[in-house]
């Protein structure tokens, strides 16, 4: 009852914005006992209560399409990349492990005061651990043509 308790209030913050951190998920539990009377959870009590709502079937099928995926078409170990993308926050220069849905497909989102413009940074590493260099993303509305002309970046 405890744990269905936790894991509704958890999917409740995610979806008004407000996903809980780790240690947010442990004070609720510490919460749950101490109007128990019981003792406090262990140090990795949020961390692996959070593990157990995985499902390891959809990982499994995951990595088989993969494969798959590799053999149907002869790709070499060496073309495959892992890209990802992140946003940070101007501003904002922390950052956090939230609890949200395990069926989310986007990532959560927390609110936040104050400036909200954004810098997107997407990096790529194949599969040997070379990796490419990162491509930065800001807001802007003018290109200054010294950008492009005078720079260290490489042309690739």
């Amino acid at each position: 009852l405890e744990e269905t308790t936790i894991v509704q209030y958890v999917l409740d913050l995610d979806s008004r914005a407000f996903p809980p951190r780790l240690r947010d998920v442990e004070d609720m539990a510490n919460n749950l006992c101490v109007a128990r009377d019981a003792s406090r959870v262990g140090p990795r009590w949020a961390s692996n209560f959070r593990a157990l709502c995985e499902d390891l079937e959809v990982a499994r099928g995951w990595f088989w399409l993969v494969e798959n995926t590799i053999s149907k078409y002869g790709i070499d170990i060496t073309d495959i990349y892992n890209f990802d993308e992140t946003g940070f926050m101007m501003g904002i220069i922390s950052t956090g492990i939230v609890v949200t849905a395990a069926e989310r497909r986007e990532r959560a989102k927390s609110a936040q005061l104050g400036n909200w413009e954004w810098v997107t940074v997407i990096q790529g590493i194949n599969s040997q651990g070379w990796a490419i260099p990162p491509f930065i993303i800001v807001a802007g509305k003018y290109h200054l043509s010294a950008w492009y002309e005078s720079t260290q970046l490489p042309l690739d």
